[in-house]
């Protein structure tokens, strides 16, 4: 991904951004109708202590509050809740439906800076429940929400509390809006913490899947059980707060949040509720999906629920591959999967990019006739096979984008192919396929590209890898003699890693694969084909029978049905 280059102000002695990636970041707002998203002097200020202007010092001294950015939403209207009303403390809102309307801009109103309250009980996101209620409907009540709960319970280090407490100092009137329960993730770009949405009830959130359907299955009660009754305590609604480091560059923020707003109301892609920006600090509001760890649950999957979990994944990666985008960090942790509603969500997209949009031409989307042509009249053909390499490469570097996670990049991304396609992600998809097979996370281990190329050699052998090489116009050698030039089928991989050969746990003999199995792993090799132009597309793969959804079963009865039908037209 680009970087936020710096140069270096001699003067000044600190490093600014470029101003270039600044005023791309200015135009993000533009581009969808904002007015006030951020301005290049208020981004510079952000990062050097020297820069000061008048007009900076004016706003300084009447303490303006900052723009912030938010996705347009539906309020809840007066008639539909009149016992809501806003709190004349709390930050101006915009209406938070996710659609094609223009995005707006809000600012504080200066009394919104004052110091922020806790969250007490009997506060308006709080409805206090009468004390004659029945203590069954409080029981289950308690029930709905003891999983959501129980992360509440837990102990949060004194580290992290201090990181949520800057966090919510950063943004004015943020406490109103959320309280930050604990961090549920960390990386290289971004820190994500589960958090409760106070404000939930006041507006349109169609993005809540799991809550709207469950709206759908509620009942009204019996008049009986309704009279002298008020409605309980209402769940804690749980939003994820992704906070983006201030080392990231402009442009890769624009690029995650326009990527965000493009993919909204795709199935199976985490969409985007709103983001805040101030000065240089940037979070983006995600939705908070229960899930389980990959590690907890993976070795005891069957075929079945393999292929559940495969299907609702190339789901997403439909919706995304249609909008052109690639992924490039397709990984157990990226997919939120919950084995009880058999429901996965796909996030992250951080790493993501347009196809094409930093790409040159690479001879792997040749003919094979001009691929061949070219090698021939390659130095390294017309000069003969040489061991080792020149120790003065005066060749220019080939440059490409190597960005993802170790273990599920893609074949292409580290031979450095110069226009990389969305198949990147099926063979990203196929690792975990192959993890969830085999039993074994993670599968590949590698610490850089070089051991990367070996462990994939070994499984598919030096041979096909040369092949591979070649596609992208580089070289594949090796004298590694533990790996072999053919290789070896994905069915004896997942049976040695299984202990399911001859010989294998107690000496048993072997367990061959069945149908399900075979099945699956042909399903396997479709995805972990080194020629990117022969894998599989995620609508191909969509229609394999491996994950093709099961018809409905006909009852007995209504295939008698359309018996009697079908002789009643005959006669």
């Amino acid at each position: 991904m680009t970087q936020c280059s710096t140069q270096r102000d001699s003067s000044a002695g600190f490093n600014q951004p470029n101003l270039d990636a600044i005023d791309q970041l200015t135009r993000f707002g533009q581009a969808l109708n904002v007015e006030h998203w951020a301005t290049p002097d208020s981004v510079l200020k952000a990062y050097s202590p020297f820069h000061a202007t008048a007009n900076n010092a004016n706003n300084a001294a009447t303490d303006q509050p900052q723009a912030q950015l938010q996705l347009a939403h539906r309020p809840v209207t007066a008639n539909e809740d009149t016992a809501r009303e806003p709190d004349s403390r709390t930050m101006a809102t915009a209406t938070r439906k996710r659609s094609r309307e223009r995005f707006e801009i809000h600012e504080d109103p200066p009394h919104a800076r004052t110091e922020d309250t806790e969250m007490v009980a009997g506060s308006e996101h709080q409805t206090e429940v009468d004390e004659d209620e029945d203590d069954a409907d409080d029981a289950e009540n308690d029930n709905e929400s003891t999983d959501d709960s129980s992360d509440e319970d837990d102990v949060v280090d004194s580290s992290v509390q201090r990181e949520m407490v800057r966090l919510q100092d950063v943004f004015p009137g943020f406490r109103h809006r959320y309280r930050l329960i604990k961090r549920i993730g960390e990386g290289t770009f971004s820190t994500v913490y589960k958090a409760e949405d106070i404000q939930y009830d006041r507006y349109d959130n169609d993005w809540d899947i799991e809550n709207n359907e469950r709206d759908q299955k509620w009942s009204t009660p019996p008049l009986k059980q309704r009279n002298g009754r008020r409605e309980p305590r209402r769940r804690a609604r749980y939003v994820a707060i992704k906070k983006i480091y201030v080392t990231s560059s402009p442009t890769r923020i624009l690029n995650e949040l326009e990527l965000l707003h493009d993919l909204r109301n795709c199935p199976a892609v985490c969409p985007l509720i709103t983001a805040f920006r101030s000065t240089d600090q940037v979070v983006a509001i995600l939705p908070y999906f229960r899930h389980e760890d990959f590690r907890d649950y993976f070795r005891q999957m069957k075929i079945s629920d393999m292929g559940i979990y495969l299907r609702s994944l190339f789901t997403a990666l439909k919706a995304v591959h249609e909008h052109k985008i690639l992924h490039r960090d397709i990984k157990p942790t990226n997919f939120l999967y919950d084995p009880q509603t058999r429901r996965g969500v796909l996030v992250d997209f951080g790493l993501a990019e347009r196809e094409g949009s930093d790409s040159k031409p690479c001879l792997c989307h040749e003919s094979r006739d001009v691929r061949k042509q070219r090698i021939q009249n390659s130095a390294a053909s017309q000069n003969g096979p040489q061991q080792g390499y020149p120790k003065a490469d005066s060749r220019p570097s080939r440059r490409a984008n190597r960005a993802g996670t170790r273990g599920f990049r893609a074949p292409e991304v580290l031979f450095k192919c110069t226009e990389q396609t969305t198949k990147i992600d099926i063979w990203s998809a196929g690792v975990i396929l192959l993890t969830i097979m085999s039993k074994r996370f993670p599968f590949f281990n590698s610490a850089d590209d070089v051991e990367a190329m070996i462990e994939i050699a070994t499984i598919f052998g030096t041979k096909r890898m040369k092949q591979a090489g070649l596609l992208h116009g580089a070289m594949f050698e090796t004298n590694i003699p533990t790996v072999g030039t053919a290789g070896f089928s994905l069915e004896k991989i997942i049976l040695w890693s299984t202990c399911r050969t001859d010989g294998g746990k107690d000496g048993q003999p072997g367990i061959p694969l069945d149908d399900e199995e075979k099945l699956a792993v042909e399903f396997l090799g479709r995805c972990l084909e080194l020629d990117p132009a022969r894998r599989i597309s995620a609508q191909e793969a969509l229609e394999h029978e491996f994950l093709r959804e099961p018809e409905p079963k006909q009852s007995v009865e209504t295939i008698e049905t359309e018996d009697d039908e079908m002789d009643m037209l005959e006669a």
